[in-house]
């Protein structure tokens, strides 16, 4: 009896055991926590059931199950994209960005580049995400890149190359229209690298050089005319100030000559007129004449034969004025 006993005591240990583990395995199958800016999406029998958000929820065991999903990466060493899926239960609500890895496309002038892109995006409805298309990551890429040959293919070369900022925005556009019933909403696309063919880089770098000369050569040729036209512009300044200068220079002699002629003429007036206040008697024509025979005289007499003597026929009427000066400044004294 006592080993029987202690039989039934062992296999209700093991029983409690086993309770004990499977209330754990309850409780871990009940409860989720959600961390913030993630999303999980609950099915009951397969079925959509709910999303749950962040924080701590409650569900059925064995009945209630997160659903899981295929999610595709791209990881870069050494310049080359590796690939990878994995299967992940919780949805990332945060901005994420995906690069591509390059692909060809053609333009409309059938010029082949490699293009490199990215993507930020963000899913905004974790249902239609998980349940309106398989590997949503995968789905965008390959939704990028045919509409990025699509894009590229409706420009000519030069118009790709300096077009950036409208790619760009065409790619958000339309990549955002279409993404919108996968819950994903595209903020931007940058267009990372765009490389032309290595014999078209080469064409276009002689071109750039080509172009650097034609500007440096007219920038030169700018430089020499501007500095002919002030130069010429300096040499008109300074004859005019010159010629003005010398205007006003010989505009002033001419008023000091004619203001000492002025003072002269008018110094010679008040002499006459003194003179004739002098001379009761005298004729001041008279002696004016006699004082400009005087002047003349010397040079009369300059030749070395000349002997000869003119004497004027007013010539008593002159000696009368010599010597009534004469008594005037005898009076003087």
């Amino acid at each position: 009896m006592e080993m029987i006993v202690y039989g039934y005591t062992g296999f209700g240990i093991i029983f409690l055991g086993s309770l004990i583990v499977l209330l754990g395995l309850f409780l871990l199958k009940s409860i989720y926590l959600v961390q913030q800016a993630e999303a999980v999406v609950i099915e009951r029998f397969g079925k959509y059931h709910r999303t749950l958000g962040a924080g701590i929820h409650f569900v059925v065991p064995f009945m209630d199950a997160a659903r899981v999903v295929s999610w595709t990466y791209f990881k870069e060493e050494a310049r080359r994209y590796y690939r990878y899926i994995r299967n992940l239960s919780v949805i990332d609500l945060r901005e994420a960005v995906y690069d591509f890895p390059k692909q060809n496309v053609i333009t409309k002038d059938n010029v082949t580049m490699e293009i490199s892109a990215l993507l930020y995006y963000q899913v905004t409805d974790p249902k239609r995400a998980v349940y309106e298309v398989s590997n949503l990551p995968e789905a965008i890429e390959k939704l990028t890149h045919s509409t990025l040959r699509n894009v590229i293919g409706s420009m000519d070369l030069d118009e790709s190359l300096v077009s950036r900022d409208q790619i760009n925005m065409r790619l958000r556009l339309i990549l955002d229209e279409a993404s919108d019933k996968w819950g994903v909403k595209v903020n931007r696309v940058e267009l990372q690298e765009v490389n032309p063919p290595a014999d078209i880089r080469s064409a276009m770098e002689k071109q750039m050089r080509a172009e650097r000369d034609r500007r440096a050569v007219i920038l030169e040729a700018e430089g020499l005319k501007q500095a002919a036209i002030l130069e010429a512009e300096g040499k008109q300044q300074s004859q005019v100030l010159a010629a003005r200068g010398q205007a006003e220079s010989r505009l002033i002699n001419a008023e000091a000559e004619a203001q000492a002629r002025l003072k002269i003429a008018l110094a010679e007036t008040q002499a006459i007129e003194r003179l004739q206040n002098a001379l009761p008697n005298g004729d001041s024509a008279q002696y004016m004449l006699t004082q400009q025979y005087i002047k003349m005289l010397p040079s009369m007499m300059e030749g070395k034969d000349n002997k000869m003597i003119v004497v004027p026929y007013e010539a008593a009427g002159a000696m009368s004025s010599l010597a009534t000066i004469k008594e005037l400044f005898n009076d003087k004294k």
